[in-house]
């Protein structure tokens, strides 16, 4: 916990049917002034599980990753807010540089650094493309940043200065192979949702060429070959990324579900 007199830090997680990974979540987020949970349709123990560590619950069912993750930013009681998902662990080396360093700095925002792992194995390199990255937009000050309202990878809007921390969380990605293609038509069918709404479905020949220009930033610009097969398989799921949420898009009737 922080100690009298400096800035107070939120710790914000938004779950939904995580028991699974809730309850080690949350223990490593000790370092917090308090934590706030988003409940997002749960079924399972994921309440239970959150209210041993913290009484800030919001429930409700949120279609759009924007207002869901607003539900929480926008009671969060601290001056600097922390966003980390169910899958993600906060260790104490980042915990204390994370104090350390809202001790002193000026409002805006810290990119944190991720380190994927496909189940026990760590790979560092070649994400991207909306498939993955190595660092994003966690820490920062209140007001300094908003979600806009696409159903995946939705754009932030971010104010001050872009610095960034030294310390990772550690994120469990995906448990294996298979999970990572479950993940992919997870990705596709909310992707398809939001180009339908909008009726910005681009064309095929466009897509297409994405392809190519999206496997050779990640396996060769990001150094995805460094990874062996799971390298390869992060620029083939990002290359493949738009062309397969296109083709959703114009395929799939309108108002088909991520599974």
């Amino acid at each position: 916990m922080g100690v009298a007199g400096a800035p107070r830090l939120s710790a914000l997680v938004v779950a939904h049917d995580e028991e699974a990974q809730l309850a080690d979540c949350l223990a490593a987020l000790e370092f917090a002034d308090e934590i706030v949970v988003v409940l997002d349709r749960c079924t399972d123990r994921s309440r239970e599980i959150a209210a041993r560590f913290t009484d800030r619950l919001v429930e409700g069912a949120w279609e759009i990753e924007g207002p869901r993750r607003h539900a929480g930013i926008d009671i969060c009681e601290g001056d600097w807010i922390l966003e980390v998902d169910a899958d993600e662990r906060a260790s104490p080396e980042l915990g204390a540089e994370i104090r350390a360093t809202i001790a002193t700095a000026a409002p805006g925002y810290f990119l944190v650094p991720i380190d994927n792992y496909v189940g026990d194995r760590l790979v560092r390199h070649g994400w991207g493309g909306s498939w993955g990255t190595s660092a994003a937009p966690r820490l920062f000050s209140r007001g300094a940043k908003r979600w806009s309202d696409q159903r995946v990878h939705p754009k932030v809007h971010l104010q001050g200065p872009k610095r960034r921390l030294t310390k990772a969380l550690r994120h469990h990605v995906d448990r294996d192979i298979s999970d990572m293609i479950l993940r992919f038509d997870r990705y596709t069918t909310a992707r398809a949702d939001d180009l339908r709404a909008r009726g910005e479905f681009g064309s095929l020949a466009g897509n297409l060429r994405r392809v190519f220009s999206r496997f050779f930033k990640c396996y060769v610009r990001r150094k995805g070959y460094r990874e062996g097969g799971y390298g390869l398989l992060i620029a083939i799921f990002a290359a493949l990324y738009p062309l397969v949420s296109h083709l959703k898009a114009k395929l799939e009737p309108t108002g088909t579900k991520a599974r």
